[in-house]
């Protein structure tokens, strides 16, 4: 495998969100994901915690009724059991590390 920019692995989509699964394992997922100004994930909890690592443009991350602004270069846990959603305020790009 060849050393590769996490920004070029998604693009962007007009009023949708993309993902590239890049590594599943039963110990844990690494994924890509795109989202356009406006989309998100609605709430929801998971049973591991999971790192967000901003890859590009700004988002807004609210974790147990709690809103976190994060932007390129900067990353938040979002910790097991906790209600989580992500909204983009504008479009953004992230990484997503779950552990199991």
């Amino acid at each position: 495998m060849n050393a590769e920019n996490l920004k070029d692995l998604v693009s962007y989509q007009a009023g949708a969100v993309v993902s590239k699964e890049i590594i599943k394992k039963t110990t844990g997922t690494v994924t890509v994901f795109a989202f356009d100004k406006g989309q998100g994930l609605s709430e929801h909890t998971a049973p591991f915690d999971a790192l967000v690592y901003i890859l590009d443009g700004c988002a807004e991350i609210t974790i147990d009724k709690e809103v976190h602004k994060a932007v390129e270069g900067q990353m938040i846990v979002m910790p097991a059991h906790k209600p989580h959603s992500l909204h983009a305020p504008e479009r953004f790009k992230m990484l997503l590390v779950l552990v199991k």
